[in-house]
């Protein structure tokens, strides 16, 4: 219901700046069929039918990024004078292609055969990052149990390092993710913890011997959380000055701030947090029973759908309630925001355009016509 909501506050937003850009369905947020999308989205949600909570045929698709987009809209958490009134809704779109299809240097993922979701950032980014690191937790134990001899043994030698031996596998196979610190540095850095900011969270701020805060920087809140970047093909963490996470803290994504206040880099301020990658929804478990992964469960169900592409029979019912909301939102600024448009040019509008500018035209030239045969005459009878 989460994302109902915001897409209905989405929907107001956009309707208030004008119309949307109309997709093949043609239907404007401001339209009363348009108010009537989440409507209908809620109800089919609220029944509860088997066909809507039967999942195993997602046990063949893969998840894949299709982009984040900004929509900006009234703040109703803004109590105080100094909170932001404006506040930037995120929203991201995926897309669910057959595993066997889905390409990661195909940014569609795939061609047909696929489901298009759209869901707030929010919800989107606790559920991939947990979805991302199970997977990648798994990939390395098998890696680790299949590829890695670093059992301390009795055919290890006494200088056997159980750490070292590790993390050079990991190394050489390229699976850096894998790894959490390098046993061979002895200064070890403290890592930030990610899951604290995949939502917009205050940043904690301690001043210590090597580094000494204006007062007025101490003193100020500052706030961490994910962002879409320009074009909507990267999701960010970005520094801000408010708890809505709408006002960045410098020009550089709040990434001078954070060097400033923590003495650190910030992480994924410049690194996606989110990848092109596909994501296979099929969850083995120790019994080799096969499973959608809770987590892209939960992002199916609170997702918008639009399923119109999905191969037939697939599902009993293909919802397709977001698709008209999916294809308003699909073009963007440089800036990731949604913008509104005109839509297509009225034939009307147009046929009076060229009439006033031909019309103006004669009669410039009738004016100029007058002009003439009147000074024409007034030089006759002055002779």
């Amino acid at each position: 219901m989460k994302f109902l909501f915001s897409l209905f506050l989405a929907n107001l937003a956009v309707a208030s700046a004008g119309k949307v850009i109309p997709g093949n369905a043609a239907i404007k947020a401001d339209s009363e069929m348009g108010m009537k999308l989440l409507s209908q989205a809620r109800k089919l949600e609220e029944n509860g039918d088997d066909a809507e909570n039967d999942m195993s045929w997602v046990v063949g698709y893969s998840l894949k990024f299709q982009g984040c987009h900004h929509v900006k809209q009234w703040n109703g958490d803004a109590d105080d004078d100094e909170d932001v009134k404006i506040a930037t809704k995120r929203l991201v779109r995926f897309r669910l292609c057959p595993s066997d299809m889905c390409t990661e240097t195909n940014a569609g993922g795939c061609k047909s055969g696929y489901g298009d979701y759209v869901l707030d950032l929010d919800t989107y980014i606790n559920s991939y990052y947990e979805l991302k690191q199970q997977v990648t937790e798994q990939n390395c134990e098998n890696h680790m149990n299949n590829n890695c001899d670093c059992d301390d043994d009795d055919g290890k030698g006494d200088d056997f390092n159980r750490d070292y031996c590790e993390y050079d596998c990991f190394v050489d196979a390229g699976m850096s993710e894998c790894v959490d610190r390098n046993p061979y540095e002895d200064d070890e850095v403290e890592q930030v913890d990610i899951k604290e900011y995949l939502e917009c969270a205050q940043l904690e701020v301690e001043n210590n011997e090597d580094r000494k805060l204006e007062e007025d920087v101490e003193e100020a809140a500052y706030y961490v959380g994910p962002y879409c970047a320009k074009q909507g093909g990267d999701i960010y963490l970005g520094v801000f000055t408010e708890d809505s996470c709408s006002e960045f803290a410098d020009d550089y994504g709040g990434k001078t701030t954070y060097e400033e206040l923590t003495g650190q880099t910030l992480p994924y301020s410049s690194e996606s947090l989110v990848g092109m990658e596909c994501l296979s929804a099929q969850e083995v478990n120790d019994d080799g029973e096969v499973a959608v992964y809770e987590q892209l469960e939960e992002l199916y169900k609170a997702a918008g759908k639009c399923e119109n592409n999905l191969a037939e029979g697939t599902v009993e019912y293909p919802n397709s309630n977001a698709c008209s909301y999916i294809e308003g939102v699909r073009i963007v600024r440089e800036d990731g925001v949604v913008r509104s448009s005109g839509g297509r040019a009225s034939p009307v509008a147009t046929a009076f355009i060229v009439i006033f500018a031909m019309a103006f035209v004669a009669m410039g030239f009738y004016v100029y016509y007058l002009r003439t045969r009147l000074g024409v005459k007034k030089d006759t009878l002055l002779d």
